[in-house]
């Protein structure tokens, strides 16, 4: 069914025109075939299937990490014990830096697997390694994100009060969140930043690894960091409610951050997320032209944060559907388009279309997936998921990557992957339930 998307993307020949692009509407028959779809049914199965089975990113994988535990902790809610939802949440804090930073993920110390990280321990937490790949600056994001979605998920607010050395979850949730502002925010822009990588991705281009910060490392701006900031911004606003002293403090933060993610991120011309705002250079040639590349994810997730109107998440989804056309990939899941040339990274798997430059990741698109839902674009939603539905049947598993051809990548049991697809199907059918009923009445 994407094939009919793109060719109607196709057909829209050289700039987009936003007046003349067509409005989605909801009808009896669309309902009625989402809420028919048997197929939508046993990924969902096989996605709570999987969940079940612990909290480790994937078959890949033996920590649990907090930028994929984000994107299936509604699952767990429902599947799991709420216990061991809660101590794998309250982990995080145990290893929580005096300067309030939050680690990436967590392994019992006999299960390392010889993974080379500089690894994190707490007396808080015996038995157990942390790590922290610094090149990031999504943990702290993430984790408060994690927390809203499990006090929404189960009304349970207790949480917030647990105390943890002294300290409550909800105060340490704040210190998370000053840390992004005392260390990785910019005076110059306004925005937050980090090491260069490619949109969402932990690795950086200077070194063969590249999960670290090094006297070799790029620093830069871009739209996903600090995306996933508003967002945990916003979730914890939440928290505390709008009479708490707290309350304008991080309002005020908020709006500059996203007054000056439009002016320094958001292309107006092209009608796109800029890659980089580089604070010491680039890491790649002076003739590329970096603002070429499309960046997928971060847009995502921008559209999540609010940063951009209903007619320029249609272009957005639009140019994403002319690239996976253009790229020959199999879904939305493409994280950009065109991914950077052969020997831009040291790490060997970062070539063209491999792993984070250009794989196709269903963990991101089916984020896509999620806010087309929420801004009433169903026929789109509905189109664009069904090849990352498929593709779970016909693998078998729900794996962490796809190249252009096709061909399943990385961790076989990638929970992020399930997590978004089912929380995906999830709003679907809520909204296929809805429209139903209401055209019945």
């Amino acid at each position: 069914m994407i094939f009919f998307l793109v060719l109607f993307v196709s057909l829209i020949a050289g700039d987009f025109i936003e007046g003349d692009l067509p409005m989605p509407s909801g009808d009896r028959e669309l309902a009625e075939r989402i809420l028919s779809d048997k197929n939508l049914d046993e990924v969902v199965d096989r996605a709570a299937s999987l969940i079940k089975s612990g909290f480790n990113a994937g078959t890949g994988y033996h920590e649990v990490w907090i930028r994929d535990y984000n994107t299936f902790i509604n699952l767990s809610c429902d599947f799991l014990p709420r216990e061991s939802v809660v101590e794998n949440l309250l982990t995080f804090f145990k290893f929580q830096g005096a300067d309030g930073n939050i680690v990436d993920g967590f392994v019992p110390l006999d299960d390392k697997a010889g993974v080379g990280y500089d690894y994190i321990f707490s007396d808080l937490a015996p038995g157990l390694a942390a790590h922290k790949n610094t090149v990031e600056t999504d943990q702290e994001s993430s984790l408060v994100q994690a927390v809203w979605k499990y006090i929404q998920r189960t009304g349970d607010r207790e949480i917030l009060e647990t105390a943890i050395a002294g300290q409550s979850v909800l105060e340490r949730l704040e210190r998370a969140l000053q840390f992004l502002m005392n260390e990785r925010y910019n005076k110059s822009y306004g925005l937050i930043r980090g090491a260069t990588t490619a949109d969402w991705g932990d690795v950086q281009p200077e070194h063969e690894w590249g999960v670290y910060l090094t006297e070799d490392t790029h620093y830069a701006i871009d739209i996903y960091d600090n995306a996933m900031f508003l967002i945990a911004i916003k979730n914890y606003m939440s928290l505390i409610g709008e009479h708490h002293s707290r309350y304008t403090y991080w309002q005020d933060i908020s709006q500059n951050i996203f007054k000056n993610v439009r002016k320094h991120l958001w292309d107006p011309r092209q009608k796109k997320f800029i890659p980089h705002i580089y604070l010491n250079g680039s890491p790649f040639p002076d003739n590329f032209d970096e603002n070429q590349i499309h960046y997928h994810g971060g847009t995502a997730v921008a559209i999540e944060a609010g940063l951009l109107n209903k007619d320029e998440i249609r272009l957005v989804n639009l140019q994403m559907l002319r690239n996976v056309q253009a790229a020959g990939a199999p879904s939305i899941g493409l994280t950009m388009y065109p991914p950077y040339p052969e020997g831009f990274f040291k790490n060997t798997g970062m070539y063209p279309y491999g792993y984070q430059n250009g794989g196709d990741w269903t963990w991101f698109g089916g984020r896509m997936i999620q806010q087309l839902i929420h801004y009433d674009f169903i026929q789109e939603a509905y189109d664009e998921l069904k090849p990352m539905t498929d593709r779970v049947l016909a693998n078998n598993g729900f794996y962490e990557w796809y190249t252009v051809n096709g061909q399943p990548k990385g961790s076989g049991e990638f929970r992020g992957s399930a997590g978004v697809l089912a929380t995906a199907i999830e709003l679907l059918r809520q909204w296929a339930g809805t429209e139903k009923q209401n055209l019945e009445n």
